[in-house]
């Protein structure tokens, strides 16, 4: 009965702190490890950081692979352990609680000094995994100047308590926290904070892992690996400057990537719009990039070249995609990089009508009656105001006047996901003489489309074709105009259905069936 018992590892049966702070499972820890050069783990020499530590496995999974490595150059084990723990791992806690988790995971005790620690060199309590309260600094925006939250939300301003100031990103030069240098800087930071701003009974959250990776680069270590969201893979997303993704798509020290769209793979029971990807970063090697894709049946296609393939600010992230982009290509000439071929040129701006005062999804002051004054229609957020559209006057617009009179599509902004089938959320004709709400984006705003191509617009935009160019950059909620950027624009003197564009742009029926795979059919 002994033998048969399942003695499982601790480290994977913990509880994620929150979906944005998830405990790294020692399998997936192991598999980043296997990344780097094996040589490091037979060097007495070598330093390692973990600057987001929760858990404490990447640093317990190293000291597992420096045992062994070090035992000829170092025979006796104690000595050894001395070693490795006090000379070659450090690591930087995010909260208490993770510190004393890291510590009981890596020493065997809470405390690095204390009775049933394993290391008898150490004379403090936290040995080399530290945590600071750090605290932070706030501008006169009332915004911390280094991860953007808010003043005001008592979440980051209370005293005595965790603020969730993360000491690696809340300081200007982070080679002072332990006054050396590392040779390989391993981590899975945090991913998002809630920055106070609130659209309804939502939080905007902001995203921060970015922080850790630009931090961890600032201190030129030869290695760094990060497992993070994969939804910095696109241009303008969530926050993330893009000047910082194109310095990673750029970047010819990205030298392999494990990409996995669903997150789950990785952190099982959590979700992650977009899901994650690890990397290893070589500061002195560049060269191409071999990017791996695990579907969500973990089946792994590899290639090896540039992670941005078609110079189009973004990670072509299946070779199914590059293949049938590459074939519209041949069709319609180089479409992606030119809004006036593109369908993202026919999209509006975000807020198209909206002063941010009137015309929200929130805003009341329309009139559900027609009347001689109110005589503008409006579409509005049905699901807020439990009606389809009422009705505004001409000084409520404050801009874009011009447009009122087009007939013209109008898109929810934010619906579906690019990976749950749809996409997008539904299209509709708008009369002519007529706005939206800022739940809406405006397509045709700068045409002079007839209504009946408009109807033809939205033909297109139902294709299963046209959504699986869409889920290529749309990885959450949100539906901007730049995610439109791989769908080639059409003639809309015609209505269009998926026969007449696999056709047109000759696909195989292996490239047929994998789109229809992805996307459902939308009424």
């Amino acid at each position: 009965m002994i033998n048969e018992t399942h003695n499982p590892d601790v480290l994977n049966c913990l509880a994620n702190l929150s979906s944005d702070e998830v405990f790294t499972s020692p399998k997936i820890a192991n598999e980043m490890l296997d990344m780097l050069p094996k040589e490091l783990f037979t060097n007495p020499k070598t330093t390692f950081l973990d600057p987001c530590c929760k858990s404490g496995v990447f640093l317990r999974e190293i000291a597992k692979r420096l045992l062994v490595g070090l035992e000829k150059q170092i025979p006796d084990l104690q000595e050894r352990i001395n070693h490795i723990f006090t000379k070659q791992l450090y690591g930087i806690a995010i909260t208490q609680l993770t510190s004393l988790l890291s510590r009981r995971s890596v020493y065997c005790s809470k405390t690095a000094n204390g009775k049933y620690s394993i290391v008898d060199k150490f004379t403090n309590d936290c040995g080399n995994i530290k945590f600071s309260n750090c605290k932070h600094i706030w501008n006169e925006d009332f915004r911390c100047e280094f991860c953007n939250v808010d003043q005001t939300k008592e979440t980051y301003s209370r005293n005595d308590m965790e603020v969730f100031a993360y000491e690696f990103i809340h300081t200007h030069n982070p080679q002072e926290i332990f006054n050396m240098k590392f040779d390989v800087i391993i981590g899975n930071p945090p991913y998002q904070l809630n920055v106070g701003n609130t659209s309804g009974n939502s939080s905007k959250a902001k995203a921060i892992y970015h922080l850790f990776v630009s931090q961890a680069m600032k201190l030129q270590p030869r290695y760094l690996t990060m497992i993070i969201p994969s939804r910095w893979m696109t241009r303008s997303t969530e926050g993330i400057p893009d000047e910082w993704v194109d310095e990673m798509l750029d970047s010819k020290h990205i030298r392999i990537m494990h990409d996995y769209l669903d997150a789950a793979l990785c952190f099982p029971g959590v979700e992650i719009k977009g899901g994650v990807c690890y990397f290893l970063w070589d500061r002195d090697n560049a060269g191409d990039c071999l990017y791996n894709l695990h579907d969500i049946n973990n089946i792994v296609s590899k290639r090896t070249g540039n992670l941005d393939f078609l110079n189009a600010g973004i990670v072509i992230r299946d070779n199914n995609s590059l293949s049938i982009l590459n074939k519209i290509q041949n069709i319609e000439g180089q479409y992606i990089n030119n809004d006036e071929n593109n369908f993202s040129g026919v999209v509006s701006p975000k807020d198209f009508y909206t002063n941010k005062k009137t015309l929200t999804s929130s805003w009341k002051g329309f009139n559900l009656n027609k009347e001689s004054d109110y005589n503008i229609k409006y579409y509005l957020n049905k699901n807020i105001h439990k009606a389809e559209f009422a009705w505004v006057k001409l000084d409520d617009i404050s801009k874009n006047q011009d447009t009122i009179s087009k007939y013209k599509v109008y898109i929810p902004a934010a619906g579906g996901t690019g990976n749950d089938e749809q996409v997008l959320g539904h299209p509709f004709v708008g009369d002519s003489n007529s706005v939206c709400s800022q739940t809406y984006l405006v397509i045709g705003y700068n045409k002079n489309y007839t209504k009946e191509q408009c109807a033809n617009i939205v033909s297109y935009i139902k294709t299963r074709f046209f959504r699986y160019l869409v889920s290529i950059k749309k990885k959450t909620q949100n539906g901007p105009r730049m995610v439109y950027q791989f769908v080639p624009m059409q003639d809309f003197n015609e209505s269009w259905t998926d026969e007449k564009l696999y056709k047109k742009y000759n696909l195989t029926q292996e490239e047929i069936d994998f789109i229809e795979s992805m996307i459902k059919p939308m009424e």
